[in-house]
């Protein structure tokens, strides 16, 4: 059967909520509809389309079995795709299903159960015993310098008001509650985002729609634009490089992890893998890797991920090395990220997780200042929910699968 694409556009989706079903999707219509949501997208209504919902990311994960899944009306149109990870509980036949920053739907639907309630239906069919998603939603908005202006010993993120209160965010949240459906909680006073969450739930972006070079320019801190220019002056050579260059990122993702305090445990394997996987999938540039050289030695580099859609491009990972960080080549290399993300047309620079922390004397709140000097926002996503699905091996299997997901 021929498989069609509902025109997207701010509103609902032909058809009511109540009358969708879901069923397998083949990879191929998978990622035709992701490419096919940018009006939605940057309207705002379908949230954002992430790299982690494309099929070609089941591909890049190790341990995790996969399908995706798409939402059809009454007219047999696809409106709603999602990638489906499941973990298998140890010792049983049952899954844990996970959807990193997904599903791709209308999230604007007043009848949002009618989405929910058939994934809910499909999984649990397929033996699932719990699910965990998350939205693709803003929830909350800072400004640079309204975090600025808030610094402080002992203070936080999340004690500052925000400049905007995104309303569908808000709308979604108490509907998932409403629906059964919990918040993974995040630790106390913590970074990156929230300890119960996979995903970063605290982000940073530079807003690029709408906004000339010269305006993102002007936007940076004169720290950043005195050593954007000081890094060129010196003869930093910042370029787009290729899998090649992977070994040398990530011996300087080592050195990286080793001074600023954190481990990634990733391998040079699957980052090879994850080049190879996500530029087979987008051949115009899934995944790029980028490099800053001076006198011939590469001193930084870093990753860049493209939506499906186009909308969005994520720094993934940065890595430079301990000595000649005075040339600044982790500057004049986001520079030209940025500089590239508005090229293609981004509507946003998403440099990925920020620390809640405002106080200056911690550790983790020089990420913070670093990307607070871009002139851009802090973003709350709304964060990854859960729910178990019926009867009491469920629950107990969903409380030990959470207990096994935090260990690691």
């Amino acid at each position: 059967m021929a498989i069609t694409t509902a025109t997207p556009r701010p509103a609902a989706p032909a058809g009511t909520a109540a009358a969708l079903r879901v069923r397998p999707l083949p990879a191929a219509d998978h990622l035709a509809f992701l490419r096919g949501r940018r009006a939605l997208t940057d309207s705002g209504h379908g949230g954002q389309v992430s790299f982690l919902q494309t099929p070609a990311w089941a591909r890049v994960k190790d341990g995790w079995t996969a399908e995706s899944l798409g939402w059809f009306d009454e007219l047999e149109r696809l409106v709603g795709a999602a990638l489906v990870l499941h973990r298998e509980a140890p010792g049983v036949r049952r899954t844990f299903a996970y959807l990193p920053e997904g599903p791709v739907i209308d999230w604007s639907s007043p009848r949002l159960a009618g989405w929910l309630e058939p994934l809910l239906a499909h999984l649990e069919a397929g033996g699932a015993f719990a699910v965990r998603m998350g939205p693709p939603l803003a929830y909350r908005r800072w400004s640079a310098r309204t975090l600025k202006d808030a610094t402080g010993p002992g203070r936080s993120v999340h004690e500052v008001l925000p400049d905007r209160v995104e309303p569908v965010g808000a709308v979604v949240a108490d509907r998932l509650r409403a629906a059964g459906w919990s918040r993974c909680d995040p630790e106390p006073g913590g970074g990156g985002g929230g300890g119960g969450d996979a995903q970063p739930r605290l982000v940073f972006e530079i807003p690029l729609a709408g906004r000339d070079l010269e305006l993102v320019w002007s936007g940076l801190n004169q720290e950043w634009r005195r050593n954007i220019k000081k890094a060129a002056r010196v003869g930093v050579v910042t370029e787009v490089s290729g899998p090649w260059d992977l070994p040398a990122f990530h011996r300087l993702l080592g050195i990286t992890e080793r001074r600023d305090g954190f481990r990634l445990g990733r391998s040079l394997e699957y980052y090879e893998r994850q080049y190879a996987v996500l530029n087979e999938e987008q051949p115009e540039g899934g995944m790029r890797l980028y490099t800053a050289r001076y006198h011939g030695e590469v001193l930084a580099a870093h990753t860049l991920l493209r939506s499906a859609d186009g909308a969005r491009l994520w720094y993934q990972s940065g890595a430079s090395a301990d000595h000649l960080r005075h040339v600044r080549p982790s500057n004049a290399l986001q520079w030209q990220m940025i500089r590239d993300a508005h090229l293609l047309g981004a509507s946003a620079y998403d440099m990925r997780g920020i620390p809640a922390t405002l106080d200056p004397d911690v550790r983790a709140f020089g990420l913070l200042r670093w990307k607070l000097g871009t002139g851009g926002e802090a973003v709350e996503m709304l964060g990854e929910w859960e729910r178990p699905l019926p009867g009491t091996v469920n629950r107990s299997l969903h409380k030990a699968m959470r207990g096994y997901l935090a260990r690691r």
